[in-house]
C-alpha cells in the first residue's frame, strides 16, 4: 500500500511539474506593469480557454499532491 501510494505521489508531483512549466509566464518588474496596464487599456485578446484549463489543472494537481502527501506520511508513521 506504501509503495503505490507513493508512485501516485510521484505522478502528481511530475504532473504538477508538467502543468506550472506550460503555463504563460507573467510580465515582472516596471516594464510589465506598464505594456500589462497598455494591454489591459486596448482590451487585448489573450488565450484565456488554454490558460484557464492550465490553472484549474494546476489547482487539482495541486490540490492531490497535498493530499497524497498527508497520507504517505500517515502510512509511514504508522
Amino acid at each position: 500500500m506504501e509503495i503505490a501510494l507513493k508512485i501516485v505521489l510521484i505522478i502528481f508531483s511530475l504532473g504538477l511539474i508538467g502543468v506550472v512549466l506550460l503555463q504563460r509566464g507573467k510580465s515582472a518588474g516596471l516594464s510589465g506593469a506598464i505594456s500589462g496596464g497598455a494591454e489591459h487599456l486596448f482590451g487585448k485578446q489573450k488565450a484565456r480557454g488554454l490558460d484557464l484549463f492550465l490553472q484549474r489543472l494546476t489547482v487539482g494537481l495541486a490540490i492531490g499532491f497535498f493530499v497524497m502527501a498527508l497520507l504517505v506520511a500517515y502510512y509511514v508513521k504508522a
